[in-house]
Parts: C-alpha cells; sequence; structure tokens
C-alpha cells in the first residue's frame, strides 16, 4: 500500500500508512484505488470460509425436528384459540341481539299493560263503590281519633293483629 501524505485542517502534515480503514484529512479526495471503493462499499469477503462458519451456515439452513414439532403445536394452539375466541364472539352477538328482541318485547307488554289499566281505572265508576260502600256495607268515613300515622320505609307493610283503641 502507499503512503498518504495529507494536510490537516490545521495545517500540519499527517504521515500515516493506508489500513482497511480509509482515513483522508482535508475536504477534497485525490487519490482512490481499489481497496478504498471495496472498503467504502462493503463488499462482501470472497475468500474461502473456515470449517465452524460453514458448519453454522449449514444449520442454519435446515430446521430440527424438534423446532418443527414446536411449530406445529404453537400453530394448532393459536388455531384453537382463535377458533374459541370467534365462536364466542359470535355467541356474544347472538346474545346481543335476543336480548334487543326481548327488551323490544318487554316495552309491548309494558304499553299493554298500561292500556289494560287505563281502561279498566275508566270503567270503574268511583261513585257507583262509595255508594254500595257507604248504603250496602255500613262502611264510613274514619273519625279523627281512629287514624293512626305509622312510619315505614321503602317496600315494609304494617299489619294490625290488635284493635284499635277507641
Amino acid at each position: 500500500m502507499s503512503n498518504y501524505t495529507g494536510r490537516r485542517a490545521s495545517g500540519k502534515k499527517n504521515n500515516t500508512r493506508r489500513s482497511k480503514a480509509v482515513y483522508i484529512d482535508g475536504n477534497t479526495v485525490r487519490k482512490t484505488d481499489e481497496l478504498d471503493v471495496r472498503v467504502a462499499i462493503k463488499e462482501p469477503y470472497k475468500g474461502e470460509l473456515s470449517h465452524t462458519a460453514r458448519k453454522n451456515r449449514d444449520k442454519a439452513r435446515h430446521m430440527n425436528l424438534g423446532y418443527v414439532a414446536f411449530l406445529a403445536i404453537a400453530m394448532a394452539v393459536m388455531m384453537v384459540s382463535f377458533y374459541g375466541y370467534i365462536s364466542l364472539q359470535a355467541s356474544n352477538k347472538a346474545m346481543i341481539a335476543q336480548i334487543a328482541s326481548m327488551e323490544s318485547e318487554l316495552n309491548t307488554m309494558k304499553l299493554d299493560n298500561d292500556e289494560e289499566y287505563s281502561r279498566i281505572m275508566s270503567s270503574v265508576d268511583m261513585q257507583h263503590v262509595k255508594e254500595v260502600a257507604m248504603g250496602q256495607l255500613g262502611m264510613c268515613y274514619a273519625q279523627e281519633g281512629q287514624i293512626l300515622n305509622v312510619e315505614g320505609s321503602g317496600d315494609d307493610y304494617v299489619s294490625q293483629h290488635v284493635a284499635m283503641p277507641k
């Protein structure tokens, strides 16, 4: 290889011997040779491979039976889990559709029930009920001392087991 004498930016001379790495001071390249081009574009080494390198490359090219079995088992597990996931998604959609239809049926039944209740309440003559209760059954309105207020909470109810004081 040839010696290269160049100038650094500071103006000092640089006497170095070229190696595989290219090192050039200054802002222009004065001379290039074949070695510099090969190093710069990183050509692969075309010499003979060592025994260990050939052995490793051959190993990397061929798949081991254990590795193939592992991949097959992993693929089977993945397919089973995907099938389970898709079937769960399908059943979830079916249940959502069933819930929606049941909710619409419930709303229809509530509307029918409210309409029937309104029809029944409008058909009852409250004046006639009052006349029958007072005239035929002898009922009358409660007096001032007969009313007892009892505090209750929520869905509780009160039942009387003893006669009220008069």
